[in-house]
């Protein structure tokens, strides 16, 4: 895949006409347009188009593709396909996703009939967003802001922005409301507000404000699990949980599951992104430099803290190392047993780890793919502690020291 920045990204919207005085297009933005649902279903027209070559598809053409209807209907608890609600369902949650994408150009849309065909018109775009949700994200933030500033919105966002008052968010949701209402064929309220959930949070996540939830100001900054379709958050479950309890004591207690397919699906998605990220960004080395072996092609992707463990970082990029084969199979599983751990080699990648982090976010690379909140909850989640979270911001040297205590403990 292609990597790309922000600024990358609002070059390739460059060609789009994306004001809504101009287009009349209610639909630029939906509902169902979360990060996680626009990440799934980029990634069901990318399988889609791959397998069967298809050049025009529509959207019912993808919802029924076995790969689609196997993990939407696992990873979003959808029903089974045989109910007239349900494929009203369906079509909406791949119907509203794509009309975005063809409002941005990254699918062209063919009108046949009465129903909407589309191909894919910007196939390294749709990759990108197809990868991970944090892409995904990245996407709409860029996308929203240019549709808002080219339609003469953006300055009442910031405005908001910047006061963070009651009277503002009324007033700028009324805008919204009114300016749709104007000049889109949308004619009703209430469907302006869904549509307002979409295009202000986003924004509000990446400035770190208050947004909207429950049809008022939210009371705290937008966090990463409001955005999302899915709002299994781990580390706001985890958060209340007491420290002589285990995890699986915790999860019976408050009766709750992870999502065993969710998590599958999400961390095979990690292993593919980190390993083409080392293959543009570290010419495909290890993470891990020590021994001979290193040399070698690292195209073995590792949890560092088991996935059958711990499916709450299983996806995790911070719980993920690049290693070679022999580091894999000989070191971090010894004789190849994936069931066992080496606890000295299991710290060695923890320490590798920390370095890789901190030079991506420090901006040795390019594209920050880390945060170093989530490498905190990965080591108190492998740890079973709340030691990790109380470590300054950036404080790496702070990290290192509490690993090799810990290991020495063992």
């Amino acid at each position: 895949m292609t990597w790309l920045t922000e600024e990358q990204i609002r070059e390739r919207l460059s060609n789009v006409t994306p004001d809504i005085r101009v287009t009349h297009n209610g639909r630029w933005i939906d509902q169902k347009c979360a990060p996680d649902v626009l990440c799934i279903v980029s990634d069901c027209i990318e399988n889609y188009v791959s397998r069967t070559g298809a050049e025009f598809f529509s959207s019912v053409d993808i919802w029924r593709d076995e790969y689609a209807m196997l993990n939407v209907r696992r990873i979003f608890s959808k029903p089974e396909l045989d109910l007239t609600t349900s494929r009203n369902e369906y079509d909406k949650f791949f119907q509203q996703p794509m009309e975005s994408l063809a409002a941005a150009k990254i699918l062209i849309k063919e009108k046949r009939g009465s129903r909407n065909y589309y191909k894919i018109g910007d196939s390294e775009l749709l990759s990108y967003i197809a990868i991970r949700e944090r892409n995904a994200l990245t996407f709409l933030q860029v996308y929203i802001s240019l549709v808002l500033g080219s339609s003469g919105l953006l300055d009442d966002f910031e405005l908001f922005f910047k006061l963070q008052t009651a009277e503002a968010y009324f007033d700028l949701k009324r805008k919204f409301e009114d300016f749709t209402i104007e000049h889109t064929p949308i004619n009703g309220r209430t469907e302006c507000r869904r549509i307002f959930t979409k295009v202000i949070n986003p924004l509000a996540f990446k400035y770190h404000s208050r947004g909207t939830e429950k049809g008022r100001i939210s009371r705290r900054p937008i966090t990463y699990d409001m955005l999302m379709y899915n709002r299994d958050n781990f580390r706001d479950i985890y958060s209340e949980k007491p420290k002589d309890m285990t995890r699986s004591e915790y999860e019976a207690k408050i009766k709750f599951r992870p999502n065993a397919n969710y998590t599958r699906y999400m961390s095979v998605k990690a292993k593919r992104f980190l390993r083409e990220y080392n293959d543009a960004y570290r010419g495909g080395f290890s993470e891990v430099s020590a021994g001979g072996e290193s040399k070698d092609p690292a195209i073995h992707m590792h949890h560092i803290f088991p996935e059958a463990r711990y499916p709450e970082i299983a996806a995790y990029l911070e719980n993920l190392i690049a290693l070679t084969p022999t580091q894999h199979l000989a070191y971090a599983h010894p004789m190849g047993n994936t069931q066992a751990i080496d606890a000295e080699f299991q710290r060695v990648c923890l320490l590798a780890k920390s370095h890789s982090i901190e030079k991506n976010l420090n901006g040795v690379e390019s594209l920050v793919i880390y945060e170093f909140s989530r490498f905190l909850f990965v080591l108190d989640t492998g740890f079973s502690t709340d030691e990790f979270s109380k470590i300054e911001n950036g404080d790496f040297a702070g990290i290192i020291r509490k690993i090799n205590l810990k290991y020495a403990a063992i």
